[in-house]
């Protein structure tokens, strides 16, 4: 008799709780920053909020046969849905009181689409790198012998699909019982065909994949190490994440996310690359992103030693993560 492997169910488990830590905690930009207990207690909206569509998009890939490409254009999909219709921050004008929030979204508001191109990009890359691909390619990294394969059966991903609809859904009510500026019908249809659009695409890219399997391979260079890639990531995540609120850092902000996929699509096309080079890409971004935390100011009061306490051991477990993700062996 055939029994599933239990490792599964430890990776998907582990990917619904990194999730959430890579979206919402690791910057340590609330006021819960600091709080072990808060922190932990979160983690019963947040890990179905993150870590299910995570799981979610996740699975569809590796049982579609997509590549990155493909999985990046679903993290997208999902940081639109995510800022544009649940928390629905990316039309907000007021956003939870936060105190710069003015500051941060005038200088590229655009009038017509009630939005500024600053924090859309901001929210739908910040989503689409670290809250979904950074944990996707990190828990991925853990075991490589199971990198390529399904981690769940039907009850397990229609339990994922719950978690997220319900939580989704509760973030959606309270968004709409507490915050003054609510999308409109317009916006978010908008959005919905953005989803849509974005999910196209990886569909695509998936059957492009297939197609491009039955030809010869091409043969690429030589990989660079993983402490090369990683450094490159940690690089590339500390440009993004200090762009000024502007237009210029509008325009740098997509050339660097240009950049970087131009790179990598390039860099896997050679047979040394592996699942350990696309872990050290993410723990380079997840570095960046709690190094950029250091500089966070929390919103609400939260003492000097609690924030940086947190810092450091979110700094800490993203080099730590990094080290174990890139030092695994297996399949690519």
């Amino acid at each position: 008799m055939k029994t599933r492997d239990p490792w599964r169910f430890a990776m998907a488990a582990g990917l619904l709780v990194l999730a959430p830590m890579c979206a919402e905690y690791v910057t340590g930009y609330d006021d819960s920053t600091g709080d072990p207990f808060v922190l932990v207690a979160s983690l019963l909206i947040f890990s179905p909020l993150y870590g299910a569509p995570a799981l979610l998009i996740r699975e569809a890939a590796r049982r579609l046969g997509m590549p990155w490409p493909g999985i990046l254009a679903l993290t997208a999909a999902f940081g639109v849905l995510q800022a544009g219709v649940i928390d629905q921050s990316m039309f907000s004008e007021g956003y939870r009181d936060i105190p710069y929030w003015e500051e941060m979204i005038r200088p590229t508001y655009v009038e017509p689409l009630g939005l500024a191109a600053y924090t859309t990009l901001s929210f739908v890359a910040g989503h689409a790198i670290w809250s979904f691909g950074v944990p996707i390619a990190l828990t991925e990294a853990l075991s490589p012998r199971l990198s390529r394969t399904p981690w769940l059966r039907t009850p397990g991903l229609v339990t994922a699909a719950v978690l997220y609809l319900a939580a989704a859904g509760f973030v959606l009510r309270e968004h709409l019982r507490t915050e003054p500026d609510h999308a409109t019908a317009a916006q978010i249809a908008g959005s919905l065909a953005v989803v849509a659009l974005l999910v196209l695409v990886a569909l695509v890219s998936a059957v492009g994949r297939r197609r491009r399997a039955e030809l010869p391979a091409p043969q690429g260079g030589a990989a660079p190490r993983p402490i090369v890639v990683a450094a490159a990531g940690l690089v590339a995540g500390l440009l993004f994440n200090f762009l000024p609120s502007t237009w210029a850092g509008v325009v740098a902000g997509l050339a660097v996310i240009a950049l970087c996929a131009a790179a990598a699509v390039r860099l896997a096309r050679s047979p040394e690359w592996s699942v350990r080079h696309a872990a050290a890409l993410a723990a380079g971004a997840l570095t960046a992103r709690a190094a950029v935390g250091f500089f966070a100011v929390p919103l609400g009061e939260v003492a000097p030693v609690a924030k940086y306490a947190h810092n450091v051991a979110f700094l800490a477990g993203a080099v730590l993560l990094g080290v174990l993700t890139t030092r695994r062996r297996g399949a690519a």
